[in-house]
């Protein structure tokens, strides 16, 4: 992709205060699948054209079983979004990723169920140009995004994991440590709730699609006793930052 177009990104509530992002303008884009989380945010992050969607809404409103993945997805298409970059906290299962790590995943696992996982859905198909319901996702993430996400965390000095499984569950609740023992059997080396469906419906928009994943605690059974919330809001607050300093760069490529 070339500076000139437009890159979208999914994240949380919170990156629209990032500095070096300057928004220009609120967009709400109306689509058939029904209201996105919230309006779009359009301006420029290292001189760069950049779209930005708050995966869950205003302050966090919609859980990951209760997001409008469909109507995300199809708002950052109509907003002229070429590729997809989406940010996100996980649990790390594998000793490679501990809390703190940040992960360029490369392969998925769902685990999830009763989401709208498609457009291709009755009579509500969309007018995107795509031709059949049953598209390619042998390799869900984008090689060459992630290869430029590697890039731009080289060039920031921030170390990521350079590959991974994304098991994606249903939640909201967090997994039980046998659960987790079975992902890991399965090959997931990071464990969130919010990968899929959003991959898959990129992929039927033929929008490019690659993942910055935050590790923010050590899975069920694989840390100290219980997961903390409050000690993963500390590590996703110093993971951001480090985010956000790969996605500065990477604009610059």
């Amino acid at each position: 992709m070339t500076r000139n177009s437009l890159l979208g990104v999914i994240g949380g509530t919170g990156f629209e205060a990032f500095s070096e992002f300057e928004i220009e303008r609120h967009e709400f884009v109306a689509t058939p699948y029904g209201k996105p989380s919230c309006e779009l945010l359009h301006g420029t992050l290292s001189d760069r054209r950049m779209v930005f969607l708050s995966r869950h809404g205003d302050e966090h409103r919609f859980l990951p079983h209760q997001v409008n993945y469909r109507a995300n997805l199809y708002a950052l298409m109509s907003a002229g979004a070429t590729e997809l970059i989406a940010l996100g906290a996980v649990g790390g299962i594998t000793t490679d990723c501990k809390p703190g790590s940040i992960v360029i995943p490369h392969q998925i696992l769902d685990y999830t169920w009763g989401r709208e996982s498609t457009f291709h859905a009755g009579s509500d198909r969309p007018g995107t140009g795509v031709l059949s319901a049953h598209v390619d996702f042998t390799v869900p993430y984008d090689p060459k995004i992630r290869s430029r996400l590697q890039q731009a965390a080289l060039a920031a000095g921030v170390p990521v994991v350079t590959g991974g499984v994304y098991g994606v569950t249903q939640g909201p609740r967090l997994e039980t440590s046998a659960e987790i023992d079975r992902m890991e059997r399965d090959g997931a080396n990071i464990v969130g709730m919010t990968a899929m469906p959003e991959a898959i419906l990129a992929r039927e928009l033929s929008l490019p699609y690659a993942a910055l994943s935050m590790v923010v605690n050590a899975a069920a059974g694989r840390g100290k006793g219980q997961v903390l919330l409050d000690e993963i809001d500390k590590v996703l607050e110093q993971t951001t930052l480090q985010v956000l300093r790969i996605l500065a760069r990477y604009c610059r490529l």
